[in-house]
């Protein structure tokens, strides 16, 4: 009888430790949408500051530039002369708030492999990188990510959609 019970007792402490064992597993996407919340909560506070409302912001905060996407032409890294105020705006930016690190996303459409297209991510962004060094800011600021195809900003299999894909994101 005795060992009967203690089998109940350790059978079910088993079960709640694999039913506890499998919810950790989720707790890493509840810990992303935390983060993503922190994120677009740090977003919102910017704006706020920056409109000078509550007047509390510093001042520096209303001069971050506002567009953070440089588009580019099919399996190509070079940088579009039309990005390149934007750019400026964003070297300027980070030159004054020497603080401030982005993480520069490199993205393309999902013509070509997996690897080319990690590749060509990566190569886009270390472009923008470069013309952001070129214009004063310290390598130390930027970080560079590729996601290849991984993160599509549009769906659809339209020359549309791949265009939107075929991107660097800024991420401050």
């Amino acid at each position: 009888m005795q060992f009967s019970s203690y089998a109940k007792t350790l059978a079910a402490a088993l079960s709640l430790a694999v039913v506890a064992g499998c919810s950790s597993g989720g707790g890493t996407q509840d810990g992303d949408q935390q983060n993503a919340g922190m994120n677009s909560g740090s977003s919102t506070q910017g704006m706020s500051s920056s409109s000078g409302a509550s007047g509390q912001g510093t001042g520096q905060q209303a001069q971050m530039p506002s567009e953070n996407r440089v588009y580019f032409d099919f399996d190509s890294d070079s940088i579009r002369p039309q990005y390149e105020s934007m750019l400026n705006q964003h070297a300027q930016y980070l030159q004054r708030n020497s603080s401030t690190n982005i993480v520069l996303e490199g993205h393309t459409d999902p013509r070509g492999t997996r690897e080319y297209n990690l590749g060509l991510g990566e190569r886009r962004a270390n472009a923008v990188r470069q013309y952001l060094t070129i214009q004063g800011v310290p390598a130390s600021q930027i970080e560079v990510v590729s996601y290849g195809e991984e993160r599509p900003a549009a769906s659809g299999n339209s020359e549309q959609a791949y265009a939107q894909d075929r991107r660097v994101v800024i991420d401050y």
